[in-house]
Formats: structure tokens, C-alpha cells, sequence
């Protein structure tokens, strides 16, 4: 792997983000200096927040796995985790609802799961989940280290035996024809497929490599922070500042200094000019090549992700109800990735994932209430057709009724808090209005995606989800750790449990 020529003492990294505040973290941890300019008044970047009328909303992700990646980040200074977040598993880490009325606990614990299964779908159903928990957790083994984990020269660097074992046990066949071998109940396949909507591709297109992300939350294990996910960012940051990291938020940066093919200094628009023998780039792609000057050299334009509706809604206090996160399937599921990704529409009939973070902490509501993340999967604007101005706010309501006719006690004394659609996104400066980045297709994966460096340029390396390895929580933490290596060399690593 290659890493920086020249000195990289002194490091700024811009944005603090999860991918930022990982890469400052590892940094720091090998005695960099690190300066962190982020243009909010809070650490996060995506995982963002907003505070309404006593409610604590996370307007960013809510599904939070692989605690041990965030350990891994924390034991970069010498922290552990526990003494600065707490974390506790959702059990059952979701539950799936279907439009027959049928419904699936999912359990991470194999014994739980299985017996659920039987009760859902046969015998028959239990014993394939079983070999397909045995499957992956065999592609999350033999894929992690040589292949999310690890930093690309160029596509040659694919040529290892990892890849052959990879391709052996199928990685890069289809995801939902990889599942489908061990279960065949349609609903039962849904729970282990449905995760292709983060990668932007439907499971009849996507690579079983991305199967990994199942292996992440039905069986490492779905958690939840006490305060929420934004309890995350500000763990990272407060760890980061302890082991010396300066922050300079409310300060966005507006411009580099450069010379020979070396950026020399950040410069913001607080008329600060910071030094900088290295920097860290976890700016949108756009953002990242207008500041560097470059135009990028590829055959094919790049894809985004489909994006997202999400209306945050106060209701009364449902009890048991419903549980942290419910999956709401509708009838034409397999319709839905063609309304978004081709067709650029709204679903014909709505998928929804439905996530109460006061079920893990109540104080997040005020007393008596409960608040709910309703997300429903919706066309990017480079894609879609939807003029949202008009589309939005009665969008809202029509997912909240679709999930309030599941469970009918997330309609009573409902109010809708806050809508975020594509062109808020858009707003905030995410490309094509996606909160997902690029698409996880075979072009956008691996040694094919956007590379954490950039041509012609000596000291500067790229993280984010728009670059390796990819879109998700655990993914950016590795994208920041991945950046750090090509500025220091890689470090010793830790080693990972991995769930079985």
C-alpha cells in the first residue's frame, strides 16, 4: 500500500464527520498533530440532530452495528470505549412486518433466531438459516481484512488469495440468489436482502459481497447509544480533544494553499490560514475536487444512491406496541427498486423502516410520548421526477398513515415534527440529494470506487462514504482509519471478534 511521501507531522482534517473523527483519532494516536475544521457547531457531519420542543431527534442513521470498530477507534488513544459511550443491544435487533399481516422477530442470537424462524416459516426455513448464518459469517471473515478493510494501489491489488476464496464461497454472484440457496420462503428473504437498499442496488443486481452488511445487523448484532446516535460523534470528538486534537467549528473551509503538487495550508472563511503537511478530505466529491482544482479521470460517470424521505413524528407513548426498529415490507417489494432506481418515483407502495430510539431511551421524548424515525427509500434528484416543493409535506403523511395502519398506536395524538426529503438533503450539500453517497454497483466497488487519493496531488488523502469502502457507520469509521494509514503507513491493528 502506498502511503504519503514527505513529512505529515501536522494534519488537518476537514469535516468532522464519523469518517473525520475516526481519521483525527488514529492520527493523533500516532503522535500527528491534528487540527479538525468543521463548518457545523457540532461534531457529526451526517449523523446530524435537532432538537424540537423536548424532543432530541438523530436526523441522521439509527441503525448502529460493529461495536468493535468503534472500540477499535476509541483504542487508537489508548481509551476504551465503555468509559465514554454507552452502548446497549437491541434485542430483537428489528421486527419484520409483512402485508399478509405476518410478522418475523430478528434475532442476532443463532438459538432465538431459529427457533423464530421454524415458528414463521417450517423446519425446513430454520435449518437454512441456520447455513446461511454459517455462510455470512464465512464471507465476513474471509472479506473484512482483504477487502473493506484494506486500502487500493489499483485493481491489481484484488489479485490475493482472499479474492479467490471470496469468489469461491460466491461473493460475486447475486445477493439474492446467494440467500435464496439457503431459504426460500420470499418474506424470510426480505430480512436478509433488504439491506441492498443502503448500497443503492436491488439484490437481484447487487454483489453478495454487500451480503456482509446482513451479516452486520442479524448476526453482530444491532445497538443503541444512551442519548442517541449523536452520543456517538460526541464521544469520538471528546476523546479526540483529550488526546489533542484542536476543532475549529462554525468554520467552513474556503480554499487550500497549493504548490508543486503539495497542499501547504487550509484556508477558512474565518480568514484563518492553517499549516498543513497532510490533510484529510471527507468533503462531498463535488466540494473535494472543486477545492483541489481536479477534474476526475473516469470512463463513466459516477452513479449515486437512491435517497430518502424522513419524517420524525411525536405520538403518544405506544408500550409495547412497537419495538426499536420495525421494517415495514409492502406487497410489491421487489417494484419498489424499480420505482427509485429506474423509474425515479415515489413507491407505488411504500417499504418503510420505522425506528423508535425511545424505546433505548426514553428521555429523547418528553414524558408520555414517544418519537419515531419513519423512513421511506425515495429517488435521488439526479434520477428522480418528484418536484418536492409540492410533494413533500403530503408525502409525509402518507408514509406516517401507511406505517400508523400497521401499528395503529403510532397514529394516536401523532404530530409531525420535521421532514427531511431529497432536496433537503441537496441543500445541505449532498450530492444528487442522497444521504448514501455513490452506489455500491461492480464499477463503485472496491479498487473501482473513487480512490482515497488523488492523482497529481502528494498530501492529500480522501475519506467519506463517496470513497472506500463505502456507505454506512461502520464503513465511514474504516474509511477514516483507511485514510490514516496512507498518511502514516498502516499501524498495528487489533483484533476483531467476529460473531458466529
Amino acid at each position: 500500500m502506498k502511503s504519503l511521501n514527505g513529512p505529515t507531522d501536522r494534519v488537518v482534517v476537514v469535516g468532522a464527520g464519523l469518517s473525520g473523527l475516526s481519521a483525527a483519532l488514529h492520527l493523533a494516536g500516532r503522535g500527528r498533530a491534528v487540527t479538525v475544521v468543521e463548518r457545523g457547531e457540532h461534531p457529526g457531519g451526517r449523523v446530524g440532530r435537532l432538537d424540537i420542543d423536548g424532543y432530541h431527534l438523530d436526523t441522521g442513521p439509527t441503525v448502529l452495528t460493529m461495536p468493535d470498530i468503534i472500540e477499535d477507534v476509541f483504542a487508537a488513544v489508548g481509551e476504551n470505549m465503555s468509559d465514554r459511550l454507552q452502548l446497549e443491544q437491541v434485542s430483537p435487533a428489528y421486527r419484520a412486518s409483512f402485508a399478509d399481516g405476518s410478522a418475523l422477530d430478528v434475532h442476532s442470537d443463532p438459538d432465538a433466531m431459529a427457533a423464530e424462524v421454524q415458528r414463521f416459516a417450517g423446519s425446513d426455513q430454520a435449518q437454512g438459516y441456520l447455513r446461511l448464518r454459517e455462510w455470512l459469517t464465512r464471507l465476513y471473515r474471509v472479506e473484512f481484512d482483504g477487502f473493506i478493510a484494506a486500502n487500493f494501489d489499483s485493481p491489481l491489488s484484488l489479485v490475493t488469495p482472499q479474492l479467490a476464496r471470496l469468489t469461491a464461497i460466491g461473493g460475486f454472484r447475486r445477493w439474492d440468489r446467494m440467500v435464496r440457496r439457503f431459504i426460500t420462503d420470499e418474506r424470510l428473504s426480505r430480512v436478509f436482502t433488504f439491506q441492498a437498499l443502503y448500497a443503492g442496488v436491488p439484490p437481484q443486481r447487487a454483489l453478495a459481497v454487500y451480503a456482509v452488511i446482513a451479516y452486520m445487523d442479524t448476526v453482530a448484532g444491532v445497538y443503541f447509544p444512551r442519548g442517541g446516535v449523536r452520543a456517538l460523534p460526541d464521544a469520538l470528538a471528546a476523546a479526540a480533544a483529550d488526546a489533542g486534537v484542536e476543532f475549529r467549528y462554525g468554520s467552513s473551509v474556503s480554499g487550500l494553499e497549493h504548490g508543486s503538487g503539495r497542499v501547504s495550508a487550509v484556508l477558512t472563511d474565518t480568514g484563518e490560514r492553517i499549516p498543513a503537511d497532510a490533510v484529510v478530505l471527507t468533503t462531498e466529491l463535488p466540494d473535494t475536487y472543486r477545492l483541489l482544482g481536479r477534474t476526475p479521470r473516469r470512463l463513466l460517470p459516477l452513479r449515486p444512491a437512491p435517497s430518502a424521505v424522513v419524517a420524525h413524528v411525536g405520538c403518544r407513548a405506544v408500550g409495547d406496541a412497537a419495538g426499536h426498529h420495525t421494517i415495514m415490507f409492502g406487497d410489491a417489494w421487489r417494484q419498489t427498486f424499480t420505482d427509485i432506481i429506474d423509474d425515479g418515483r415515489l413507491m407505488s407502495d411504500p417499504s418503510l423502516l420505522v425506528t423508535r430510539p425511545t424505546a433505548g431511551d426514553p428521555s429523547l421524548a418528553p414524558e408520555g410520548r414517544d418519537l419515531l424515525y419513519i423512513l421511506a427509500p425515495a429517488p435521488n434528484t439526479a434520477v428522480g421526477k418528484v418536484n418536492w416543493a409540492k410533494e413533500s409535506s403530503a408525502y409525509a403523511d402518507r408514509i406516517v398513515r401507511a406505517a400508523a395502519s400497521r401499528i395503529p398506536a403510532l397514529g394516536v395524538d401523532a404530530e409531525l415534527l420535521h421532514v427531511v426529503d431529497p432536496s433537503d438533503w441537496a441543500r445541505q450539500g449532498m450530492a444528487a440529494g442522497t444521504p448514501f453517497a455513490l452506489a455500491h454497483t461492480f464499477g463503485q466497488t472496491g479498487p473501482f470506487r473513487p480512490a482515497n487519493t488523488v492523482r497529481g496531488v502528494d498530501n492529500v488523502v480522501l475519506a467519506g462514504s463517496s470513497t472506500v469502502p463505502g456507505v454506512g457507520v461502520p464503513t465511514a469509521l474504516m474509511s477514516g482509519r483507511l485514510a490514516a494509514d496512507r498518511v502514516t503507513g498502516v499501524a498495528a491493528t487489533t483484533s476483531r471478534v467476529v460473531h458466529t
